[in-house]
């Protein structure tokens, strides 16, 4: 049965004609509310995930729980749906497991805190906060096993429960999740600075709400909503084609020796409505691969991506949900079934973006991007660190990574920048200082971003120096299919990982690995992959490629990937270079809206040889798996 809502003031809100200037100040008084929120998380965490890096993301919603600002959309309807229990002032919900809320947080290690927020005996808002917590217990440190099976290998599952009831604060239940981690001291500091966080949120609604009273605020939100619903029907129906139109990538394999997995997305229009059809999904992994998407999660990735691209003006909330359809076939890699395992799900919530890129630039290259907003490297050291002055700590890294931004219609990808805006890397300094290790090298990958009239962004090489004995696992993607450039654009290169060992002996590593030991003094290089490139590389102004020799960003040897022809001080003989591109404009055919590299049985036959590592085998599913997933 549904959640029953608790209050002692049941007058309805009256609807009300918002002038614009009193909109315009509370829709950016909650702007600000959500800043504020940000910034009272990574004050008050500790773990680098979120301290550093701000893994978090949150949402001031609406009584009725749609989002009116956030990130990731609201999973607050289908919650109160599927929650049998009450919600009453003074309680605070907290949960983690992503099939009790519908995949709305798609892996366990994400804590969920949500907050009513009332007023006077009435709901009037909640706000909520979910982070990444760096260890929940489970098979590995991290709690994200790559060999994981089923999601109860991956740590403590936590449904939906009462943080707070009636103001008063469950510590006993604190004390048994706690005592489920390696790390308790970061994720009880984490889950405070969540709900340190939603009270802030809290505390401004109501300010809000007593300045220009509960039903002018209220009438805001609708107003908000609604101005979010005519702006994006307008976008659709002047993007949005009636013919159908595909798009299909890969994931390039499980971290099981199996790979690649096709995710497809069919999408079309009717009348106002987007269509977003999954059809042609591959079936669900027995590994963690999985991604269990939600759809008004999708819904909101899809007003994202069509609001920054076409209008990034628009303030993007919850209010054009009913303009888009999704669907998803039970069984499949993006809706898996219970126990799936999910940890892994990274590579997949990168991909869907890369999708979304290529469905929507179909019918206007002009506004295409290239591929690259792929996965999100992360990296895990562990261990015991003895070194001298040191009384046998524990110490527990988890850290993401970044790859190259893809070319854009308006310039180059950003080099070795985070998929998500908001991300940040972890300073080397607080690295050194923190853990037993010493990073070498920090630099972006020369020729790593595709060739085009816009480069896309380099990936980054980043070196670690390891001062103590431990283990490593190592979360990436797109080292067998390479992100693929756009309008005559060149695909990005493919993600690397190395390993120099004490020995001398150096060993290319898998880019989905866990439990590696490595030894005081050896050497890891992580390398990740670079953004497609963006139009007709021999387009591309001479002098800026040889700048960008001198700038470390392009070599010479890269360099012919544009037609150029320069020195390794970047001094560009023009006359070879207009010969150069003579030449390649002659030999080379009609230039292709997409550009995958090679095909997969190519990439399969030529694998090792390129990669050095062996060909992933092309997943096999049972017939009833297969017939599961296409019910």
């Amino acid at each position: 049965m549904p959640a029953q809502i608790i209050q002692s003031n049941t007058t309805p809100f009256e609807k009300l004609d918002i002038d614009p200037v009193t909109l315009d100040i509370i829709e950016n008084a909650l702007r600000n509310a959500r800043i504020e929120m940000d910034a009272t998380l990574v004050r008050t965490a500790m773990s680098p995930g979120i301290r550093e890096q701000g893994d978090a993301f949150p949402l001031i919603a609406a009584p009725s729980g749609e989002m009116i600002v956030g990130q990731f959309g609201s999973y607050i309807g289908p919650f109160l749906e599927g929650y049998d229990g009450t919600v009453e002032e003074g309680d605070m919900i907290f949960l983690s497991d992503p099939y009790s809320v519908g995949g709305a947080i798609s892996h366990s290690n994400d804590w969920l805190v949500l907050l009513p927020v009332f007023k006077d005996g009435r709901l009037v808002a909640y706000t909520s906060m979910f982070g990444h917590q760096s260890d929940i217990g489970g098979m590995v440190p991290g709690s994200m096993p790559i060999g994981a099976t089923s999601i109860f290998q991956e740590g403590v599952r936590i449904p939906p429960v009462k943080i707070w009831k009636n103001g008063e604060y469950n510590e006993d239940l604190m004390k048994l999740v706690m005592h489920q981690t390696r790390t308790p001291d970061w994720c009880q500091a984490d889950l405070n600075a969540l709900i340190a966080s939603c009270r802030v949120a809290s505390n401004r609604v109501i300010e809000m709400c007593e300045r220009f009273g509960d039903d002018v605020y209220y009438s805001a939100t609708k107003e908000l909503l609604a101005r979010n619903h005519r702006a994006m029907k307008a976008l659709i129906s002047q993007a949005i084609p009636t013919e159908k139109a595909s798009f299909e990538d890969y994931i390039c394999d499980d971290g099981k020796g199996y790979g690649p997995y096709k995710i497809k997305c069919t999408m079309w229009r009717e009348g106002d409505k987007v269509i977003l059809d999954f059809d042609g999904t591959d079936p669900q992994s027995a590994a963690s691969i999985n991604f269990f998407l939600n759809e008004n999660m999708f819904k909101m990735f899809f007003g994202i991506y069509m609001i920054m691209v076409f209008d990034p003006q628009i303030l993007f909330n919850d209010g054009f949900y009913d303009l888009i359809e999704v669907r998803i076939p039970e069984g499949s890699l993006l809706k898996p079934h219970f126990p799936a395992a999910l940890s892994g799900r990274t590579h997949a919530l990168g991909r869907i973006f890369d999708i979304l890129g290529g469905l929507l630039g179909q019918g206007t290259p002009e506004f295409l991007n290239a591929a690259g907003f792929s996965s999100s490297p992360h990296l895990f050291y562990s261990g015991w660190d003895n070194r001298e002055g040191k009384d046998r700590d524990w110490f527990q890294l988890f850290q993401i990574g970044f790859g190259g931004i893809p070319g854009r219609p308006l310039g180059d990808g950003p080099d070795g920048h985070s998929l998500w805006p908001g991300f940040t890397n972890v300073p080397n300094e607080f690295l050194e200082r923190y853990f037993p290790l010493r990073i070498e090298r920090y630099a972006t990958e020369p020729d790593s971003g595709g060739a085009g009239l816009h480069r896309g962004g380099n990936g980054i090489h980043m070196t670690y120096r390891f001062l103590a004995d431990g283990e490593i696992a190592i979360h990436d993607d797109r080292w067998f299919v390479p992100p693929w450039g756009v309008n005559g654009g060149h695909p990005g290169m493919r993600a690397k990982k190395v390993l120099e060992r004490a020995d001398g002996s150096t060993e290319i590593v898998g880019n989905k690995i866990e439990d590696v030991s490595v030894k005081e003094g050896e050497l890891l290089h992580f390398i990740t992959w670079g953004g497609g490139g963006w139009g007709d590389p021999l387009e591309r102004d001479p002098e800026l490629v040889g700048l960008e020799i001198r700038q470390g960003l392009v070599t010479p040897e890269g360099a012919a990937n544009y037609g150029v022809v320069a020195d390794g001080e970047g001094v560009v003989d023009t006359a070879a270079t207009e010969a150069l591109r003579g030449k390649m404009r002659a030999e080379r055919g009609e230039l292709s809206l997409f550009d995958y590299g090679p095909g997969i049985e190519t990439l399969r036959a030529n694998c090792e040889s390129e990669t050095g590592l062996p060909a992933p085998i092309r997943p096999v599913w049972h017939d009833q798996d297969v017939a599961e997933a296409a019910e």
